[in-house]
């Protein structure tokens, strides 16, 4: 079998649950909505090869009853993939209360404390972020305990009757408070423009320009998620696997029913128990790697005996060097930078694999077989150097009024990339082209069909099931969309911000061609090719030595696609626990429009509060890495611009062969696909490869290569050999080990970074920040003290 095997075998599935409340089934018709499977699923890699099989089989024998057999195997039961069957129920109680009183005020209070803490958060050395997964978890005992000691109380608001205290606490609302929540579990991009702005180029706009500019990247966003659900998310095809882990949570926290071991390979324990014993132990463990003994989050024991070995650094350093042994015993690290490994299928998982391993050779050649420069600097560093071999010093060329000087960018240096980091601008290339490539050759068919007839899919139990529920219109969100682009091209022309009205509008056009196919990706792979890249070249080509203007054009044309599909994603966990569209609606649109404001008062607290914000020195540890990221992201493409650095003739001028490349090989896959339907190259997606080459750096070789190892462990050899157990507690799992993690973060981050106290230092703390790898010095070649320099001749940049 080889690759294909991975899939596990569909006799080894256990039994489905009875379905309640399935739909209406006088419209079935097993032949047209067979081959609208066939059509639909053609590559579709979730799928059995043994499913595809049945279908054809049916088809090919014209009997109906057969056909109609098949057909409920895969649509009427439950969902034809696994992942979902093992994740979420296929049933529904349409009469349980959603819109209740309990759901939105716990929803409302706990969405603004966590969008509060998260600015704060945010701002650290080591920024925290308190996911929604934490939400989850804490909002169910408050719900509990509303169910248990408030009284019930009955009145009527605009004619419709509300209860103080309706009943047991369900998981519908439970999920509302959840989705409400996920809005502002990350802060808004727009707020390291506003920090950069003002802390760095130290331009005031104050609060109308930034409740404008925050409200409008969150609310287009949204628009155009509420857009796009007939294409990402009512297809059964898109699974969106990181949802995976919130169905399972839910199912876990509300079913305390014990397992059946003859379905899961022995194993009696609930997935609730399992659930709460799981992230207990974590929380206790997690203590360890997080404050006690760090060497164990950063396991390069080969580095620690030859700390002062150039080799053995680049070798086996897992923060600047090749990273060869990858271990870490702490569940951050693993899942650090594509979060947690085990909701990925693993056919996912080895396209990511294979991009590591590309990245990992293009290192080795470009350190050891490219310029002579590349060794005078680390491998996998995530800096910029001049050609001293020191960090850039981007003070040097901008005039005072914070524009380009370029008597000053002549006199000092050009800019140089370690191996890894000019690699990842190649790989970025090649990520964007290949994902509008790869889904116009395999899922354009599929859009147009959609485009033309929103109907047109055959439909799931889930979708089945759905359409109980009145719909929120389209026009809703247009509505939404048109009135937020208005809040931002009033951002952009009221203030002077040098972005001109034309290059507004196209930074919209930008995100809103690439949010379908960079979706569809992410709904299948788990991985989201950003336009971050992108959106900075062609503002720096179009209009280089305006900084301010290029972190707006960066943020409306980027952020507008990443939240849109955030808000793609929350809306699929919403399908699948079955809460009523309008109900998503109005809980959605409550927090961007809420949750903005949040963020901007909270910034400004901050900011006017707080002294010293975005300093290296800063009492608490409030220097703002994103947003001094972003400032240099700001000089080097806003200020210095792509020309001098990737255009004809510049010293990264060929990375620009990998749009070509980026572009062809998903031909190349095409045309072999079809040649051989069945075989391992269903499997393949080019842009989930390019784009995780693309994670190195800010992520290392090291890093991703552990997500890899344990999510294959889980998602082939596990799934493979235990099937029973792997459906029943893999995404419990998943979802407790995160949230016993996030626990401890959070309130060490708390405890401990913001009040100025740190763990008292001993070997275990400090052992692996001791050697050439963790400082950034693990280079082949070393400058002498004497004004030397590497790379171009004086006056040629």
């Amino acid at each position: 079998m080889g690759l294909l095997s991975w899939r596990g075998k569909a006799s080894e599935e256990p039994a489905t649950e009875t379905v309640t409340a399935t739909g209406s089934e006088s419209d079935i018709r097993p032949e047209v909505d067979l081959r609208n499977f066939k059509k639909h699923h053609k590559w579709d890699p979730f799928l059995e090869i043994d499913q595809l099989d049945a279908v054809d089989s049916a088809l090919q024998t014209g009997d109906i009853e057969k056909e109609a057999v098949v057909e409920e195997q895969l649509l009427l039961e439950d969902s034809p993939y696994a992942e979902v069957r093992a994740s979420v129920k296929p049933t529904d109680d349409p009469e349980a209360p959603v819109d209740t009183i309990r759901a939105w005020v716990i929803g409302a209070i706990m969405c603004t404390i966590v969008a509060a803490c998260n600015i704060l958060l945010g701002l650290r050395r080591s920024p925290i972020t308190i996911q929604s997964t934490v939400v989850q978890l804490i909002a169910y005992p408050i719900g509990v305990a509303w169910e248990k000691f408030i009284p019930n109380a009955t009145f009527r608001v605009f004619g419709k009757q509300f209860e103080l205290n309706p009943g047991p606490f369900n998981v519908k609302e439970h999920t509302l408070i959840t989705i409400m929540t996920a809005a502002g579990s990350a802060s808004s991009y727009a707020i390291d423009i506003l920090l950069a702005q003002e802390v760095f180029y130290h331009q005031f706009f104050q609060w109308g320009f930034q409740l404008l500019l925050v409200l409008s990247t969150q609310a287009m966003g949204f628009g155009l998620a509420g857009v796009l659900r007939r294409f990402l998310v009512y297809p059964a095809a898109m699974i969106w696997p990181a949802t995976l882990i919130y169905t399972t949570v839910m199912g876990s926290l509300h079913d305390h029913s014990p397992s059946d071991p003859s379905k899961t390979n022995g194993w009696k324990i609930g997935r609730y128990h399992f659930f709460l014993l799981v992230a207990g132990l974590t929380f206790v463990y997690e203590w360890i790697p997080q404050v006690i003994a760090q060497f164990l989050q950063v396991f390069t024991f080969v580095c620690w005996i030859a700390p002062e070995n150039v080799v053995v650094n680049q070798v086996f350093g897992g923060q600047t060097g090749l990273g060869i042994l990858p271990i870490s015993f702490d569940w951050a690290t693993i899942s650090g930078f594509l979060y947690s490994p085990l909701p990925v299928p693993g056919f996912a998982l080895i396209n990511v694999g294979a991009g590591i391993a590309f990245m990992f050779i293009a290192m080795i050649g470009l350190a050891w077989g490219g310029p002579d420069y590349y060794q005078y600097l680390p491998l996998a560093a995530n800096a910029n150097f001049d050609h001293f071999g020191s960090s850039y010093n981007t003070s040097r060329i901008l005039n005072p009024d914070i524009t380009f000087n370029e008597e000053a960018y002549k006199e000092y240096s050009p800019l140089y990339l370690g191996a890894a980091f000019s690699l990842s601008y190649g790989l970025g290339f090649a990520a964007l082209i290949s994902t509008l490539v790869h889904v116009g050759l395999f899922y354009g068919r599929d859009i147009i069909d959609r485009i033309r007839d929103a109907q047109n899919e055959e439909a799931d139990i889930h979708l089945k099931l759905m359409r109980k529920y009145k719909e929120a219109p389209q026009w809703w969100f247009l509505a939404v969309f048109v009135i937020s682009f208005g809040f931002g091209l009033a951002a952009a022309l009221a203030w002077d911000t040098h972005l001109p009205a034309w290059a507004y509008i196209l930074c919209i056009i930008i995100g809103t061609f690439f949010i379908l196919p960079v979706g569809m990706i992410q709904a299948i792979t788990n991985q989201q090719a950003g336009l971050n890249i992108v959106t900075e070249m062609i503002w720096g080509y179009m209009q280089p030595g305006k900084p301010i203007a290029m972190m707006m054009f960066k943020s409306w044309g980027y952020m507008m696609c990443a939240n849109g599909l955030q808000y793609v994603q929350d809306m699929k966990i919403g399908h699948y626990l079955k809460i009523p569209p309008r109900s998503m609606f109005a809980a959605q649109l409550f927090a961007v429009v809420w949750l903005s404001i949040v963020q901007v008062a909270t910034y400004n607290f901050i900011r006017g509060n707080i002294e010293g914000i975005c300093t290296p020195t800063q009492a608490q540890g409030l220097t703002c890495p994103g947003a001094r990221t972003f400032y240099n992201a700001s000089v080097i493409w806003g200020v210095i611009g792509p020309a001098r650095m990737f255009g004809a003739g510049a010293i990264y001028s060929w990375v620009n062969w990998f749009w070509f490349i980026g572009a062809a090989v998903p031909v190349l896959h095409y045309i072999l696909a079809r040649r051989f339907p069945r075989s391992f190259l269903r499997y393949v997606f080019t842009p989930a490869i390019f784009g995780a080459g693309g994670m190195i750096p800010p992520a290392t070789p090291w890093y991703l290569a552990q997500y890899v190892i344990v999510g294959c462990i889980f998602n082939v050899w596990i799934r493979r050999r235990w099937f029973g157990w792997w459906s029943r507690y893999t995404y419990a799992l998943s979802g407790a080990l995160d949230i016993g993690t996030a626990l401890v973060v959070v309130i060490a981050g708390l405890s401990l970074g913001l009040s100025g106290k740190t763990f008292p230092d001993w070997w275990g703390n400090t052992v692996f920040n001791n050697n050439l790898d963790a400082d950034g010095a693990a280079v082949s070649k070393v400058l002498p003290d004497d004004g030397s320099y590497f790379g171009l001749p004086p006056g040629s940049w």
